[in-house]
């Protein structure tokens, strides 16, 4: 069995890839750095967030909780994404929690900064904007999912989006290198872990995935593509 792989294989999805490498450069001038041990969380749901992120090693998960333990996964970050809210004027904390998976390091650029950026460097504010643009196309293409197309479908869209952040193509299969439990497969779609085994077999037996000590791999992805009626996003759209 292949080992588990925590770095994207397809780094054509990092969600930093409209920015130049000038502006990365500008960005990682004005970081702090922190080190965040698997686990740990970098803030909470509620806390007061005016800050950019930055992964320079490591995976973070931002995710939903409810009162009662229902945990809805928004996002799997890697190494070369970038994430927070430094925009908004609201006073509202923070909707999400965002919590290391892995040992990380992290860049931490404050508002301030990015504000004088974006006042200083035009190249700058038009990636920082398209950014953004791609952050909500990201959120808003996931809700879509979720709500228009049922548990097969949003499944169906989980599993197209882990081949292209995870996934290595093989001739027409694609082997997802990062290991996936039920229970983190059932987040994604805000369904039970049972319900997610039922669905995940089906599949099995459909000859459409194989799901193997964690590890899955699709051997028939228009299937998947069909099930959840695709809109061939590109790449840094369609991702975890």
């Amino acid at each position: 069995m292949t080992a588990t792989v925590l770095k994207m294989t397809n780094e054509k999805v990092v969600n930093t890839h409209i920015f130049s490498k000038d502006s990365i450069n500008i960005l990682k001038q004005k970081m702090s750095t922190i080190h965040v041990r698997s686990g740990d969380y970098l803030y909470y749901e509620g806390d007061s967030i005016d800050k950019i992120y930055y992964i320079l090693v490591g995976s973070i998960n931002l995710y939903k909780s409810t009162e009662d333990g229902k945990i809805l996964t928004l996002n799997y970050f890697e190494a070369d994404d970038m994430f927070g809210d430094c925009t908004s004027s609201s006073k509202r904390g923070s909707m999400e929690n965002a919590k290391a998976i892995e040992d990380s390091v992290v860049g931490v650029i404050d508002k301030h900064d990015i504000e004088i950026l974006l006042w200083e460097n035009r190249n700058f504010s038009m990636e920082f904007t398209k950014w953004v643009s791609f952050s909500q196309q990201l959120t808003q293409t996931k809700l879509r999912d979720l709500m228009f197309f049922g548990k097969n479908g949003a499944l169906a869209s989980v599993l197209i989006r882990m081949t292209n952040t995870y996934g290595i193509q093989e001739g027409d299969m694609w082997r997802i290198t990062k290991k996936f439990t039920h229970d983190e497969i059932s987040s994604f779609i805000g369904t039970p872990r049972e319900t997610v085994t039922r669905m995940l077999n089906q599949l099995k037996k459909d000859g459409i995935i194989q799901y193997e000590k964690g590890y899955l791999t699709v051997y028939n992805l228009n299937s998947l593509r069909q099930i959840c009626r695709c809109d061939d996003c590109p790449l840094q759209v369609c991702r975890l």
